[in-house]
């Protein structure tokens, strides 16, 4: 290595603005992963409620055996 170093040159710093909008973005792309990830749960939730309403409404109907057995007269 017959040259010196000399011309070797640090880059300098990079920018600190391109950090913030780098921030920036991250942060907005995961609000809209979470604010998706929490509309697909609500979604879920109401299809589970209308389906577990439709289950009890069809009990209601049902005969109650257990009611056989209690000595209750109601």
């Amino acid at each position: 290595m017959s040259q010196p170093l000399h011309w070797v040159v640090p880059a300098p710093p990079p920018d600190t603005e391109f950090f913030a909008v780098y921030q920036a973005t991250h942060e907005f792309y995961r609000e809209a992963q979470h604010r998706e990830a929490l509309e697909e749960y609500y979604e879920w939730y109401e299809q589970t409620a209308a389906a577990h309403r439709r289950e009890f409404e069809k009990m209601r109907g049902d005969v109650n055996i257990f009611g056989w057995f209690s000595r209750r007269d109601r």
